[in-house]
């Protein structure tokens, strides 16, 4: 056993046996209820009308200053700290040595007067205190100096992992969250005032789609039958929408079995938003008012990401994918084959596989060359037709080309969407061709969904759609580079 590992079993150890002596004292350390009235953060803010009056507060002991009459803690709640002095000659001297077996990381409720310390701290002068939770486990704390609390708990590893430790030893990081929930909120309420419907679809689908990518795979004993966690909700809102839903939406986990760094977690929350009778750029400058009114809403219209100054209150710029390409490779690459692309991405050293297909290489060639260029929000437009197998032809006649926009922000993918394709047979064509690339090794290619055929066979109306990736826009919106930093309870490769 280690000394770290020992000097951890050491303590709780000592502390389990500050439990069994609370008990043998009559105390009850995990009661059942109990109702503050007050919150730290309000008994702060207006101090002038509390001061002298009776509060009752609960909170968890994030400092301790044991003395032999009188004893000072910091009692950390959902809104703050703040401090509270406990008297043996108020509290009784039974109740003052019950709170002497207390530890830093229990929980305590406290009933007492409001007042300011000597040295101008707000703080509650303990009239009566109740043990809530005794700890057994101890906290990531160093040290206590002054008054003041010090934290180890940096390393962002053991932070994600054990985020719980991470919300109580860096309250801070608990404003991510809030945020995040303000984010979610104003998006639902930007789409329902604009009458669109919330729906549900399957997580568990017989068939992914969708989307391009891996898919997790599980097995139903029931059914005897394999399962796939969706990749993506596409396929299954355009069925409402041919089943006559006009506008709908849905905030949904998905799940890619995919690779894993700054911008990408194998679970992620997206929004897909679908309107019968709209093009793609109608939904640009839907996508372009939502994200717009979130910000403004959450106080973050001029952003600072990284190194990166942003600007959400002005137009998105939008420009055709094959000018960007034009201008960061100094080529003109409409119309060229896998041969000319692998040539370009040779000449800027670009590493690609053997097997690299169309796809890949004009994807590289974005991820490289012009994405990390695309700083203020952009809406890259008109994608080539065999990168888009859901997406409509494009109206100019072109038909190498297909009505298809991606938002880029701070070099990043934020949005996909199409003017939906709605020709069945069209769409049989795509997915088959799809399906020769996955049979040739591209394993994030699309299978051909024949229930999703036989839907659009009934007849689809003209459509607009468009997913947006919620994660990342939360990173953008609390200036945050990493998507942990963005997710409660992100993936993590197991430890012994």
């Amino acid at each position: 056993m280690t000394d770290e590992k020992q000097s951890l079993n050491q303590i709780i150890e000592f502390r389990k046996e500050k439990l069994q002596k609370l008990r043998a004292a009559g105390v009850d350390p995990y009661p059942h209820v109990f109702k503050p009235t007050h919150k730290s953060a309000e008994i702060k803010s207006d101090y002038d009308r509390l001061e002298g009056q009776d509060v009752i507060i609960a909170g968890r002991i994030m400092s301790l200053r044991k003395m032999g009459k009188a004893s000072f803690c910091h009692v950390q709640d959902y809104a703050g700290r703040i401090q509270v002095y406990i008297r043996r000659d108020d509290v009784g001297s039974e109740t003052y040595n019950h709170f002497k077996l207390l530890d830093i990381g229990d929980f305590i409720g406290v009933n007492g007067y409001v007042f300011k310390t000597k040295t101008g701290e707000i703080s509650v002068h303990a009239g009566s205190l109740t043990i809530l939770c005794k700890s057994i486990r101890p906290l990531p704390i160093v040290k206590e100096k002054d008054g003041q609390t010090f934290d180890a708990f940096t390393d962002k590893e053991q932070r994600y992992r054990y985020r719980h430790l991470d919300l109580i030893v860096n309250p801070e990081n608990r404003e991510v969250f809030f945020k995040r929930a303000k984010i979610i909120t104003a998006i639902r309420r930007f789409l329902d005032e604009r009458d669109y419907i919330e729906v549900e679809t399957p997580v568990l689908q017989p068939l992914y789609g969708g989307a391009n990518a891996r898919p997790f795979e599980t097995f139903h004993h029931a059914l005897e039958q394999k399962l796939f966690l969706r990749i993506a909700d596409e396929l299954y809102l355009k069925r409402l929408i041919i089943g006559g839903f006009d506008r709908v939406y849905e905030l949904s986990k998905n799940f890619r079995n995919e690779g894993m760094d700054r911008n990408h977690n194998p679970e992620f929350t997206a929004l897909e938003f679908y309107q019968a009778y709209a093009d793609y750029q109608e939904v640009m400058e839907i996508t372009e008012e939502l994200i717009r009114s979130v910000a403004e809403q959450v106080g973050a219209l001029q952003v600072t990401w990284g190194e990166m100054e942003i600007d959400l209150s002005k137009s998105f710029a939008r420009r055709p994918i094959m000018e960007l390409l034009a201008e960061f490779t100094g080529h003109d690459v409409s119309g060229a084959d896998e041969k000319r692309l692998q040539s370009i991405c040779a000449e800027h050293g670009l590493v690609i596989p053997e097997n690299a297909n169309y796809g890949h290489l004009l994807d590289e060639l974005m991820k490289r060359l012009v994405e990390p260029h695309l700083i203020q929000p952009t809406f890259v437009i008109d994608y080539p037709k065999a990168i888009s197998p859901l997406a409509k032809m494009h109206r100019s006649g072109d038909r190498e080309l297909v009505e298809r926009f991606e938002l880029f922000i701070g070099g990043a993918e934020f949005a996909n969407a199409f003017t939906e394709l709605n020709d069945p047979i069209d769409q049989r064509e795509r997915f088959e061709a799809q399906a020769r690339l996955r049979k040739a090794g591209d394993l994030e290619a699309q299978p051909v969904d024949e229930n999703f055929i036989q839907a659009m066979e009934c007849g689809m109306p003209p459509t607009g759609g468009v997913g947006i990736g919620i994660d990342r826009l939360v990173m953008l919106l609390t200036e945050r580079r990493w998507i942990k930093d963005v997710i409660l309870f992100p993936a993590m490769r197991a430890v012994d």
